[in-house]
């Protein structure tokens, strides 16, 4: 979980892992891992995942946390275009730092859309160059399990694409 501070990170993986929502904002400070087994077609798959502190104007994610990672989520604040900026620069860095991996980009606050700041055509250009966005709720769970499972699906696939090459 990569982003912005206050975009709701926490709050996505708290609504998926335990389907809870808190009103109140706790900043993470380093790292909170949790995880949880889901189901991708016939297999399970146990994701571990850690919610990196939040970027700030003047402290960039740290990107060792993100070394060894199969895939990852960017989230966005929909009410702050700020964050879908930040969003794009970490994905530059992170894939700078560790190659192509699966991930998608969350725009959080979708419960709010009316008084998002993004633009809907800055969202439909990374869907133009092959970004999967989702538009998510943290609050009223609006696509989260859907956001994970196809994260999921995506290093799945990956996965078994990289076994495949190194077998030939």
């Amino acid at each position: 979980m990569l982003g912005y501070y206050g975009v709701g990170k926490t709050s996505l993986v708290s609504q998926f892992v335990n389907h809870l929502f808190a009103d109140k904002y706790q900043t993470t400070v380093g790292v909170k891992i949790d995880k949880k087994t889901v189901g991708v077609g016939d297999r399970e798959i146990t994701l571990m995942l850690w919610d990196v502190a939040g970027e700030e104007d003047d402290a960039p994610v740290k990107l060792n946390h993100v070394r060894g990672a199969s895939g990852y989520l960017l989230v966005a604040d929909g009410l702050r275009s700020k964050t879908f900026d930040a969003a794009i620069s970490i994905q530059q860095r992170v894939e700078a730092e560790i190659g192509q991996r699966p991930f998608l980009l969350l725009v959080n606050k979708a419960d709010q859309r009316a008084s998002w700041e993004l633009q809907d055509a800055a969202l439909a250009e990374l869907a133009g160059r092959g970004w999967t966005v989702l538009e998510t709720s943290a609050k009223t769970g609006e696509k989260v399990e859907e956001a994970f499972l196809t994260l999921a699906a995506g290093m799945l696939k990956a996965q078994d694409e990289g076994d495949g090459e190194d077998d030939g």
